[in-house]
């Protein structure tokens, strides 16, 4: 039995949590499959299930060895059938993607099952986050990220760029006014955001003249994550400044007012990144081409 045998095997055991039930699943002796997990741990030198006899499941080092089986076994899969004539049934395997909230939750993910329509084959595990993942070292395969990208090792292919917008709340609006230009913000609150907190939060900026101004305001209340500035907005609990992306469905039901619109922020870059890997997998090279189009039909969109 080969080490890429061993394996499949265990991917069945760690899927299953059961030696009984992959052995039933793979057609093999009950023995065969836990000799082949106990080898499998010998070449590694480390315990990858914990055995109880009431259930079976990873441990820390064989969780990390099943997500990495499970990507080499989809490739090997595909460097077999690479000369096959490709049809949709052929594109099968995991690939795993991060995001902002908000273009998971308006623009991917509604959009997602005419991508499994077409190959319905495949495995995508979406983590969305405003945090800056580490793509290699947490083994994503692409990134969609707002912002500047300063990673140099990582290939940034641009997407576009998101308008951005001031909001505030009307009962806000109605208790504090409606300033008309940035002079009037000092008696204003402004929500804070920032991907650390207790990191300094940012100020109200704008372009005027093609320089990039800032207005520092007061404000109680910072956030870290992308639903929630939205929210803590529409609860009147100060102005924002936003991808349109983010708040277009609440500026639409009047639960936001756009404010100040000659005075924005500049637009926020939009980036694919991913890793530097010359062979990469077809399957990762779809999902990317698919990513690239439906941000490009809803950038247009809005």
């Amino acid at each position: 039995m080969s080490t890429l045998d061993r394996m499949l095997i265990f991917t069945r055991v760690a899927e299953l949590a059961s030696f009984t039930q992959a052995a039933d699943a793979l057609g093999l002796p009950k023995a065969s499959v836990s000799t082949a997990v106990q080898q499998l741990e010998a070449e590694l030198g480390t315990r990858l299930l914990h055995r109880t006899t009431r259930k079976v499941q990873p441990t820390q080092d064989g969780q990390v060895f099943y997500e990495r089986c499970k990507d080499l076994l989809a490739d090997v899969d595909e460097v077999q059938t690479m000369f096959q004539q490709q049809g949709v049934q052929n594109l099968r395997g995991r690939v795993r993607i991060d995001m902002s909230t908000s273009m998971a939750r308006h623009a991917v993910i509604p959009r997602l099952p005419e991508l499994l329509a077409q190959h319905p084959l495949l495995e995508l595990e979406i983590s969305s986050t405003e945090r800056r993942v580490d793509l290699v070292r947490e083994g994503f395969d692409c990134v969609l990220r707002s912002g500047t990208v300063g990673d140099t090792s990582l290939v940034a292919r641009p997407l576009g760029n998101m308008r951005m917008v001031n909001c505030a709340s009307p009962a806000y609006l109605r208790q504090q006014g409606t300033p008309l230009h940035p002079a009037d913000l000092a008696s204003h609150h402004l929500v804070h955001y920032t991907n650390t907190l207790g990191a300094k939060p940012d100020a109200f900026e704008y372009l005027e003249g093609g320089a990039l101004l800032s207005v520092p305001m007061q404000g109680a209340v910072t956030v870290n994550n992308a639903e929630a500035y939205a929210s803590a907005c529409a609860a009147g609990l100060g102005i924002i400044q936003v991808p349109c992306v983010g708040v277009l469905d609440l500026l639409r039901r009047g639960l936001l007012v756009e404010l100040l619109p000659q005075h924005v922020a500049p637009p926020m870059p939009l980036t694919l990144v991913y890793a530097n890997r010359r062979n990469q997998s077809k399957r990762v090279r779809v999902v990317m081409d698919w990513l690239a189009q439906v941000v490009d039909d809803y950038l247009q969109a809005i």
